[in-house]
């Protein structure tokens, strides 16, 4: 089937969008203060493990798996809100009902990301865009299996990766304003490795790092984190409910220009290539 690609106005999408979610019944912004803050929440739990060790791998892939699924559970919350559904803060957890197969999903498009990446930048940043919807696909349907979640994505985004990756851009000042912190400090440590090393042309890292002072510009290293963790929260709570409702205008655009995604019994279709390992 080939594919209609419909320019998507931008503007007027975001000017939609934010219409949609001032008048929705429970506080998007909020919402996303619970998310990230669920997220930093499971991070603080790596630290429990200590050093690297059995427990702190096993810390670390929980803590991703949980927070995948909570991931799962804001697109749910915003796809709700788009259908002018009223979707509760417990929203959030709905992902757990499917959540192996939200997981799965991941891990397949990274390694098959990974895999394209290998051959250079620009295959595995045309995969990264193939395989953008597949979470979506799933969500409104999770008697789909993993891969036709997959084989349907790359079928709605012939023609739209451009215009996704457009979209991308256009948020990246938002993205980058809520990390300012961090990268302040992470360049800011940086100099002083630097600096030790030109100085003393030593390459032993670890013994490098003993010499670096992590309180930069004097404050200490604790309130950093806090910081970074508090800046990033408020920041994303003014874009990312935004961002991620105008993505699924995207997706709903693709859906109806492909005339994939709309019957719950989709199946790939074994002539094109959909059925076996997808390709790129």
């Amino acid at each position: 089937m080939s594919t209609v690609t419909e320019r998507i106005d931008r503007g007027a999408c975001k000017a939609r969008v934010r219409e949609l979610l001032d008048s929705a019944q429970v506080s998007p912004r909020k919402m996303v203060a619970l998310w990230l803050g669920l997220r930093a929440a499971l991070s603080l739990l790596n630290y429990i493990g200590g050093g690297i060790n059995m427990f702190y791998v096993f810390l670390v892939a929980l803590t991703a798996m949980l927070s995948l699924v909570l991931d799962a559970g804001f697109v749910l919350y915003c796809m709700a809100i788009r259908r002018g559904e009223r979707a509760e803060y417990l929203t959030l957890f709905d992902g757990f009902g499917f959540a192996g197969k939200v997981i799965l999903l991941t891990v397949v498009k990274v390694v098959l990301i990974a895999l394209w990446s290998m051959l250079f930048i620009v295959p595995g940043l045309i995969a990264f865009y193939r395989y953008r919807f597949a979470l979506y696909n799933l969500l409104e349907n999770p008697g789909l299996t993993v891969m036709q979640a997959i084989a349907m994505s790359k079928r709605q985004t012939q023609g739209f990766k451009g215009q996704i990756f457009a979209l991308d851009l256009s948020y990246l000042g938002w993205a980058l304003l809520a990390t300012l912190p961090d990268i302040v400090y992470r360049q800011s440590v940086q100099i002083q490795v630097y600096s030790i090393v030109g100085a003393s042309n030593y390459w032993n890292i670890q013994e490098v790092m003993e010499y670096v002072n992590p309180n930069v510009f004097g404050v200490p290293w604790v309130a950093w984190q806090v910081l970074i963790i508090v800046w990033s929260l408020v920041v994303s709570m003014y874009y990312l409910a935004n961002y991620q409702c105008v993505e699924l205008d995207y997706f709903d655009a693709a859906k109806a220009a492909s005339g994939v995604g709309e019957a719950p019994d989709f199946r790939p279709d074994s002539t094109s290539g959909e059925s076996g390992a997808p390709t790129l």
